[in-house]
């Protein structure tokens, strides 16, 4: 009888194949950008954006050849695939970073507690000065009139579209919130000063705030719409085989459900509108003094004040110190909107039990 024999020891696996050690895509970033550097100062080139390309171009063909010899021609080309992704999102990232260093760097000028909290009044546009109160007040108004109007009408299409819409109508309907996604600012301005002109009136806040109301519209109707697609059928199925009308099972079970998404699409709808600069300046007009009737006389807003301090300063200047402080404002408010809606839609979201 024989013994049993010990098992024997397992070597170490032999499949996997060379591969490039971790910290090569840096040292390959930095040697492209050394080498695109001496490139483009041996051929006499000035601009930044083409050191960037040629450092782009040679970190791609590096990452492939390296790859290629040491990995094999399979892991190369994931390798560049990769590298491509990389490369597109800081392509993407740098003129975002850039456009907000610049807008910080030149808006914190003048921009303070007097800045925020005066108007321009008396102050002429070549002099310094005044401030954006008045152009605050008048965006807050008219943008917030604007969402009044368009979030509720907005949702409201996109619950018909998923929940009743079906036949000819809901084609049209569909069919018409696709037309008006593309449609110019201007037309939209143009469309609602037709209207004044019919009735001879005059510039005045609420004018500003129909036209973005119809740009706001169709945002948050392809928001709202995918929002509620993706809620499962399974719920609304429950809900109505408990007996539960359709109705409640909407407002009950498919709006808590998403109500984040409807808000984040209402916030972006926000702040595509905040920023519109020709209905403000067909329709509501601007006015250095403070006006916080929006329903009688013109009215300022923030995209407005820029348009016209920076055209007024020469690339120089006082108002051209107020145009990018008050850029900076705009900016700063649009975030606090994002922040707000993050708020309220994780303070919304569907608590799940433990």
């Amino acid at each position: 009888m024989s013994h049993a024999q010990a098992p024997a020891r397992r070597s170490p696996s032999t499949l996997r194949g060379a591969s490039l050690p971790s910290w090569s895509p840096w040292a390959i970033a930095g040697g492209s950008i050394l080498l695109g550097i001496g490139i483009s100062a041996a051929a006499g080139l000035d601009s930044k954006i083409q050191w960037a390309l040629i450092a782009g171009i040679l970190y791609l063909l590096a990452t492939f050849g390296f790859a290629a010899r040491v990995e094999g021609g399979r892991q190369a080309k994931d390798r560049i695939a990769t590298s491509l992704v990389w490369t597109a999102f800081v392509v993407a990232v740098i003129p975002l970073v850039s456009l907000i260093w610049v807008t910080v760097a030149r808006g914190v000028k003048v921009l303070d507690f007097y800045f925020l909290t005066h108007s321009m009044g008396v102050v002429a546009d070549t002099e310094p000065g005044g401030g954006i109160y008045h152009a605050i007040l008048g965006s807050i108004e008219q943008v917030g009139l604007a969402t009044l109007i368009g979030a509720p009408i907005g949702v409201l299409t996109a619950i018909y579209l998923v929940e009743y819409g079906r036949g000819k109508l809901a084609r049209a309907v569909t069919f018409f919130v696709d037309v008006m996604t593309g449609i110019p600012s201007i037309v939209a301005g143009l469309f609602i000063l037709s209207i004044m002109l019919m009735f001879d009136m005059q510039p005045f806040g609420f004018a500003g705030s129909l036209a973005l109301a119809i740009l706001m519209m169709p945002v948050v109707v392809r928001s709202t719409e995918e929002m509620l697609k993706l809620v499962p059928n399974e719920l609304r199925e429950a809900s109505l085989a408990l007996g539960v009308p359709k109705y409640r099972t909407i407002l009950k079970v498919v709006l808590p459900t998403c109500i984040g998404g409807i808000t984040t699409g209402i916030m972006l709808a926000i702040a595509r509108i905040a920023g519109e600069t020709a209905p403000v300046l067909l329709l509501v007009f601007g006015n250095p003094f403070i006006n916080a009737n929006p329903f009688e006389g013109a009215q300022a807003s923030l995209p407005l004040y820029i348009y016209q301090q920076f055209s007024n300063s020469a690339g120089s200047g006082a108002a051209f110190d107020r145009a990018w402080a008050a850029s900076l404002t705009l900016i700063a408010f649009v975030m606090i909107l994002n922040l707000v809606a993050r708020a309220i839609a994780r303070w919304k979201a569907p608590k799940t039990g433990r």
